[in-house]
């Protein structure tokens, strides 16, 4: 491992990074919360218990971790959280863990994810706030060439390992029965229960999530509207694969394209000028 990989974390919050029975990394809005939707409301029909966030505390389910690792520790550590690594999973969580790198066109994330800055979150800071997104879209530590970077260093620090998966968020759109399929047997479901599977894939659907949301429905603040009056401050949004074309101007998407170049091909991202 190079030196630029070394991670660590001695924070208290490494407690919460370890200890998972398969870690789930991605930059921000690149479809966690849909997945996670997925995989608690299979586990949870599985077993036959009431659909939760956090399956895990009924026991006999397992433990995911779900993780924005570098790009968070990149774009919300102060100088203390740097030193300790507050945002990193520990190393050798990673090497014992299956690890699923759920990638997404990085100009439709970096899009959600302006937008929720903007929009839902209430802790961004007020001069985020007031960035238009073609100067967030440039950004070092916030635009595009910031998540085509991280994306590139994850996948060169786990794509060696045997237990690495990745599993990507158009993949999942386009055919979610073989996606999610293949998604349950990298985190160690080698026996799917089919029920379980058809009733999961129905309740993860976009509509419904977007519907329960604004009804108030989950048991959780990951998946519930900043302004329930606002279609663009809800968590579920859009989920519409190149949908960054409505928000970027056209020297926007010309310096969109000319960084989506340096995005590793093994991602599969195609992109013409």
């Amino acid at each position: 491992m190079g030196l630029t990989n070394l991670r660590w974390n001695f924070s208290s919050r490494a407690r919460e990074l370890s200890g998972g029975d398969a870690i789930i990394i991605s930059i921000p809005k690149s479809g966690r919360t849909w997945v996670r939707t997925f995989l608690c409301a299979y586990f949870c029909q599985r077993d036959g218990r009431p659909f939760t966030l956090e399956p895990e505390k009924y026991g006999n389910i397992p433990r995911l971790i779900f993780s924005h690792d570098r790009f968070e520790q990149r774009t919300k550590a102060d100088f203390w959280d740097l030193v300790r690594g507050k945002y990193l999973v520990p190393t050798h969580e990673l090497r014992s863990r299956p690890v699923i790198l759920l990638a997404r066109d990085p100009r439709d994330a970096f899009v959600s994810h302006y937008i929720q800055l903007v929009r839902r979150t209430r802790e961004t800071a007020e001069v985020l706030k007031q960035t238009s997104a073609s100067d967030l879209l440039r950004d070092p530590d916030f635009g595009l060439r910031s998540i085509v970077e991280t994306m590139n260093r994850w996948l060169n620090e786990f794509s060696h390992q045997p237990n690495f998966f990745l599993a990507r968020y158009e993949s999942l759109h386009a055919e979610p029965r073989k996606n999610f399929r293949d998604l349950l047997a990298a985190i160690g479901e080698q026996s799917l229960d089919d029920n379980a599977f058809t009733q999961a894939l129905a309740f993860s659907e976009f509509d419904n999530m977007k519907k329960l949301e604004a009804a108030g429905a989950f048991d959780s603040k990951i998946l519930q509207p900043g302004n329930a009056e606002d279609p663009e401050s809800f968590k579920v949004r859009r989920g519409k694969v190149g949908g960054y074309v409505d928000y970027l101007d056209e020297a926007d998407l010309a310096y969109a394209a000319e960084v989506m170049h340096e995005l590793d091909s093994r991602f599969g991202y195609d992109v013409v000028r």
